[in-house]
């Protein structure tokens, strides 16, 4: 019997011999894989929790217009028959980029932050013209009977941080929340979604930008400033390295302004839904117990790593004068 890695290989046709799969990262969506044989490496990306076929056409489409722009990324391998994402006998869906060497990005390198504001530029110029809304996930948060009914949940497990997620329903999800809500109808472009220093790496060809599984329906407005609190320092607000991005944004076209704390909208949704479905996953009896584990790890980290209002109130203050 053929192992995955054989099988992967022979599905997207690259080649005869011995092939290995050896564990890279794990991220929220799944698992990253190095494929290796026939003297070339892949990046195979093993989606745990998707249950029926992955649409790729956004990532493939928006992946393709940005190519011509400047905008280095993997290729997303389609297989021998064409198509992009392919279903392993075990059950779960893989897809298959090209692998990249290089290391993380450095938030803190001026030449890493105008990249950063110039390829957003690119992206929302490549990304216009879309008629699509943006999904729940960037634009609403939970509700409050959906925190208490996870509350209890992760209560009754006995899971040693209950009392930590409680004063969080009662404080900062409240705060952050009111601060959610929809787009304005027509102010949305399709773009990354997820432009973070993780997503980045810096190969001697430049930062190539990973991970484009979220693409989709954005405010720009939004999108910059979840990227402005990201790659700035997050709450020890960088005022510089705020300033360089926002400049390189514009210089490159870029047309969206961030004029208060109502433009974190998108930043402050993705962040209480992360907590909201990894703590979820942790009290999860479908899932098995390495996911379980894994999402009591991430809404821990998360509950300790949320946004303060105050910080970026002081963000959008230190930019009034870009605008």
């Amino acid at each position: 019997m053929r192992n995955t890695g054989e099988l992967i290989a022979d599905t997207y046709a690259l080649g005869t011999g011995t092939w290995t799969m050896a564990p890279v990262a794990r991220g929220a969506l799944g698992q990253i894989w190095k494929l290796s044989g026939n003297g070339t490496a892949w990046a195979v990306k093993e989606l745990l929790f998707e249950k029926g076929e992955p649409d790729v056409a956004a990532e493939a489409a928006l992946r393709d217009a940005a190519e011509p722009l400047g905008i280095s990324a993997p290729r997303l391998m389609p297989d021998r028959t064409g198509v992009r994402a392919v279903r392993l006998p075990e059950g779960s869906w893989v897809k298959v980029y090209d692998w990249v060497d290089g290391a993380g990005a450095d938030p803190s390198d001026p030449e890493i932050l105008s990249w950063c504001g110039r390829t957003l530029a690119l992206l929302h110029q490549a990304g216009q013209g879309t008629r699509e809304t943006p999904g729940a996930w960037y634009e609403q948060c939970p509700r409050d009977q959906d925190w208490a009914g996870l509350l209890d949940r992760v209560g009754r497990a006995g899971l040693p941080w209950a009392k930590e997620l409680e004063r969080f329903i009662g404080t900062t999800a409240v705060e952050l929340g009111h601060h959610v809500s929809p787009s304005v109808p027509g102010d949305v472009v399709t773009s990354h979604l997820d432009m973070r220093p993780q997503n980045v790496l810096v190969g001697p060809g430049g930062p190539v930008l990973l991970d484009w599984d979220n693409a989709g329906p954005v405010s720009p407005e939004r999108e910059l400033a979840r990227a402005l609190y990201v790659w700035s320092g997050g709450d020890r607000v960088d005022a510089g390295a705020a300033r360089r991005l926002v400049r390189a944004y514009r210089d490159a076209g870029g047309c969206a302004v961030v004029k208060g704390v109502d433009a974190f909208s998108m930043l402050f949704a993705t962040d209480l839904n992360y907590v909201y479905v990894q703590a979820a996953c942790a009290v999860d009896p479908t899932v098995t117990a390495e996911q379980r584990a894994f999402g009591g790890r991430e809404a821990v980290a998360k509950l300790r790593s949320l946004p303060d209002l105050g910080a970026v109130s002081r963000l959008t203050q230190e930019l009034e004068a870009e605008w």
